[in-house]
């Protein structure tokens, strides 16, 4: 299963944002107001709830600076990964596309494909605002 969030235009440059979600005590600011836990664990994992659904802990795996940073499942049933794709525009703008990637079954798909795609559209809003 893949789902994309639309692509947002932030006015920093992409190290900007880069380094953003570099600091994972960053990711506090992109969560939703149902955020009912929210731990970084190390320098490269945190641990995050949301009211009604489990606590989900991202890892990072990959990280190609300025263009692209994935997270992946820690302590998971489920295999998945959570990537950001950083486009420059400029010096002072760039293009962020939020991406999940997921090894789910059809029946688990279209039960979590909704509230996935509403998260990832709430921390591509968090970012819009965050970063106007």
């Amino acid at each position: 299963m893949k789902i994309e969030a639309k692509k947002v235009v932030v006015n920093r440059s992409a190290e900007h944002v880069f380094d953003f979600f570099n600091d994972l005590s960053n990711f506090k600011k992109l969560m939703p107001a149902n955020l009912s836990k929210f731990q970084v664990i190390d320098k490269d994992t945190f641990v995050f709830g949301l009211q009604g659904m489990p606590e989900i802990t991202l890892k990072k795996k990959e990280s190609l600076a300025p263009e692209k940073i994935v997270f992946g499942a820690a302590n998971s049933p489920i295999e998945f990964d959570l990537t950001g794709n950083i486009t420059a525009v400029d010096n002072n703008s760039s293009v962020v596309q939020l991406a999940f990637k997921g090894k789910i079954n059809p029946m688990m798909s279209m039960m979590v494909k909704g509230p996935l795609t509403k998260l990832l559209a709430q921390f591509s809003d968090g970012l819009t605002k965050l970063f106007q």
